[in-house]
């Protein structure tokens, strides 16, 4: 097993299938917990489980450093892992699976419009692509189910632009900081209104722990709890450390490829827009990060955290 864990590609894989896996988790998840439920459940556990490393970290930062990693846990961890679970009412896993490719196509705009970073015409075109892209997906999802299907397509959207949000706060306010005290001190800030939310969702009261189905979507929820957001983190951490930024933000790109086979797996509904809206954003995804591969190299702390904000 050690053999491995020490081989590169095959932790890249490993991490790109669990994370990827998380959007069909959450659909089998859905139909016996609420998304409020799963969302404080996944924030409220994984800060336990965390706590004992973030603590200490959060009492060696200032108290300006701890504000900018609220808020960029506000944006990228605590209202997203709401968000999905939300959205995956009304769309499809594999689509779940698509739109979380949008981050860096948002990290790039929201970059150049709140910060004035500057980047390359060919980054621009590819989030023009991108955006392309995303349009596609929005528009061809709403086929059958009006407007509220539409409404969770755009909702998906604005979790992607939150991850942006989160990993231009770290980008900029929080280099400073290694990625690991950075998570572990966001699961960690947020736990206890993630706990608080849990306790008042019916979570310990309203549902009927009897049933073989409520305990089957249990295991799903605790393995994409402890197992996806906790233990494979520190998986990527070591990969991060083995490797480099540039070989690890193929994860980014592995995900929705991962999302996709699920659903197709799940036979759920693929359209040739889906593809063609997929394929898109991921030509979009390949020219942001092919341009800034020395920047990512220069920056590593940033380009891990980045990519780990999506394990959520």
């Amino acid at each position: 097993m050690r053999q491995f864990i020490q081989n590169k590609y095959f932790l890249l894989i490993f991490i790109a299938i669990i994370w990827g896996s998380s959007f069909i988790l959450i659909k089998k998840i859905l139909p016996v917990f609420d998304p409020y439920q799963i969302g404080a459940f996944r924030a409220g556990l994984s800060g336990l489980l965390l706590s004992f490393i973030g603590f200490p970290a959060l009492k060696r930062m200032s108290k300006k450093d701890v504000f900018w990693i609220a808020l960029s846990g506000l944006f990228g961890n605590f209202l997203v892992v709401f968000i999905f679970p939300i959205a995956q009412q009304g769309v499809s896993s594999s689509l779940a699976g698509i739109i979380n490719a949008l981050d860096p196509i948002f990290t790039l705009v929201l970059g150049a419009i709140l910060f004035g970073i500057r980047n390359k015409v060919i980054q621009y075109t590819g989030a023009i692509i991108g955006l392309i892209g995303a349009i596609i997906l929005v528009y061809s999802s709403n086929s059958g189910n009006g407007e509220n299907h539409l409404y969770y397509t755009v909702l998906l959207v604005i979790g992607s632009a939150l991850y942006a949000v989160a990993a231009l706060i770290i980008e900029k306010k929080l280099h400073h900081i290694k990625s690991t005290d950075i998570s572990t001190g966001i699961y960690t800030i947020w736990m206890v209104p993630s706990l608080l939310i849990l306790s008042f969702s019916g979570f310990f009261t309203d549902i009927d722990y009897s049933q073989n189905e409520t305990l089957t979507a249990l295991g799903y929820l605790v393995f994409l709890t402890v197992i996806s957001t906790t233990l494979v983190m520190f998986l990527f951490f070591k990969l991060v450390q083995d490797t480099s930024a540039v070989f690890v933000s193929t994860i980014s790109l592995l995900l929705p490829v991962v999302a996709v086979i699920w659903g197709i797996l799940d036979k759920e509904k693929f359209t040739v827009w889906y593809a063609i809206g997929g394929l898109l954003i991921l030509i979009s995804v390949y020219l942001i990060r092919e341009k800034k591969n020395k920047s990512l190299e220069r920056n590593k702390n940033c380009a891990q955290q980045r990519t780990e904000l999506k394990s959520n």
